[in-house]
């Protein structure tokens, strides 16, 4: 199993005439511990497109120092990467590749990059001798191996915050830094300067300015499939919320290319929105129970220790691990799959050829307020056929798909919002909390339902159902609750509504 560790670090500028400051000297530093010089030795890879640089990934085997082995980064935030470490080994170990697989595909990866560095380490340490952050000035030369064969060299210096650490503190040390006239860096990494040094720039293209219609949503569908491939590594490591994530990206490219059809062909996206629905579907199997979970249990916690007859938490531990069991071996089944390599690589291709309809031409002011008004609309006549409804099971299908409706119709607005400004940013605030109460709502259906199988359960062993019967009670009167909040919320969410274009 490979190590894993969370990189919070600041890189600055160096040269042959820059000089430290006095670090003893730093706020909060009670000693200085001079480790002395190292020399590090790492390769990194790439595939011939350099994808993972593209990514702001970075896949190394580094020989030297107290960490030799397979280092694997990926992006967090700025200055913050999650490194994940595996043993020395002649090829890439098998873990790694599954983690850069959404962004590779099925490229090899190949040396790109060599960087020889002799490392100077000063550790700084609080007043008990516990470390705060390490700083080392890296001598660096940088030797392309795989489209080119430059070379480079500098120097710079860079501040890693100790584990558990306050991120504050290297606020507080690059203070200190720049007062000896030490600036930080312009590049995010070693690899990204060695690229730019050696050869041409590996970075991402810059985007241009969005003008039209077709801008607008290429954009946001390029940055909903970008979250699809970078929350993968993420799913595959089981980091909470990364699979609900991933879901609700691919909910919004699906959304985005249902509502924006005058913009891409229908046609041409529809083989790939419902490899998106199967996706969503997958992902949603183990959301769905943790929220029912989470849900089952809060109703319990609220009920007096008296109500709670028999051994009800215990049945509700039993179900969970027998629903929730191997989950996370299935999900990352399902991202090992062919069918979702090949939804991957529909991206792609999306991507690289959009199937543009002549409303891509158009000004967003009125492409897209005409694609956000449509989806208003049809979320207003699902709210007011399913309040049309006596309470029951009819309305509770009603609601549900009122639900599916306003979650469209939010993901619509959040999409056009960069073109419309505040009346799409209001629109989809007050449409998320429609969708909310509708979600809640749908989540109490689920919950009755799961309550009536629990109680059946527990009859037929013998043991008390009186408390799944009070817990189902307390569900009927929520869902009323939500039924009748729903006329004032949605009356809001209305007059939000989306009326004109932005030019007019």
């Amino acid at each position: 199993m490979a190590d894993f560790k969370r990189e919070i670090e600041r890189k600055y500028e160096a040269t042959d005439a820059t000089r430290l400051p006095d670090l003893g000297r730093v706020a909060g530093v009670g000693s200085v511990a001079h480790e002395g010089a190292m020399e590090l030795d790492a390769v990194y890879y790439d595939t011939d497109d350099l994808r993972l640089a593209a990514g702001n990934v970075t896949l190394r085997r580094r020989t030297g120092g107290s960490d030799a082995g397979w280092h694997l980064k990926l992006p967090v935030a700025e200055g913050v990467r999650d490194e994940i470490r595996a043993p020395l080994s002649d090829r890439v170990p098998a873990r790694l590749t599954a983690l850069i697989r959404s962004r590779v595909l099925d490229a090899p990866v190949v040396p790109v990059v060599r960087l020889v560095s002799v490392r100077d380490v000063h550790v700084l340490l609080d007043g008990d001798g516990a470390p705060l952050a390490e700083l080392s000035v890296d001598e660096v030369l940088a030797e392309r191996l795989h489209g080119g064969d430059r070379t480079a060299a500098w120097t710079e210096i860079e501040a890693e915050l100790a584990d558990d650490g306050d991120p504050a503190f290297l606020d507080t040390v690059g203070r200190a830094l720049e007062e000896a006239g030490i600036r930080p860096s312009t590049a995010p990494s070693k690899l990204a300067r060695a690229l730019t040094e050696t050869g041409p720039d590996a970075t991402r293209p810059r985007e241009d300015e969005p003008r039209t219609a077709g801008d607008h949503v290429l954009r946001y569908v390029r940055r909903q499939a970008e979250a699809i491939v970078a929350l993968d590594p993420a799913v595959r490591r089981g980091v909470p919320d990364s699979v609900h994530k991933m879901r609700v990206a691919t909910r919004r490219l699906r959304s985005a290319l249902r509502t924006y059809r005058r913009v891409l062909d229908p046609e041409a996206t529809r083989p790939l929105g419902a490899e998106l629905k199967w996706l969503a579907g997958e992902l949603g199997v183990d959301r769905d129970q943790e929220v029912l979970d989470a849900r089952l249990r809060a109703r319990l916690a609220e009920l007096p220790r008296p109500l709670v007859i028999g051994p009800a938490r215990a049945r509700l531990r039993l179900r969970s691990a027998a629903e929730r069991g191997g989950s996370l071996r299935r999900t990352t089944a399902v991202l090992d799959s062919a069918r979702h390599l090949d939804l991957l690589r529909a991206l792609e291709a999306l991507l690289a050829a959009p199937p543009l309809l002549p409303g891509a031409a158009a000004e967003p002011g009125d492409e897209l307020v005409r694609a956000v008004r449509k989806d208003h609309k049809r979320l207003a006549g699902r709210v007011a056929h399913a309040l049309e409804l006596e309470p029951g099971a009819d309305r509770d299908a009603a609601l549900h798909s009122a639900r599916k409706a306003a979650k469209r119709a939010r993901y619509a607005a959040e999409a056009a919002r960069p073109a419309l400004g505040k009346p799409a940013k209001k629109a989809a605030k007050r449409l998320k909390a429609v969708q909310s109460l509708l979600g809640d709502h749908q989540d109490g259906v689920v919950a009755r339902e799961t309550l009536r199988a629990l109680a059946v359960q527990a009859h037929a062993a013998g043991e008390p159902s009186f408390t799944w019967g009070l817990v189902y009670g307390r569900e009927e009167a929520a869902a009323a609750a939500t039924e009748r909040e729903l006329p004032g919320v949605w009356h809001r969410a209305h007059r939000a509504r989306i009326r004109r274009s932005a030019g007019g």
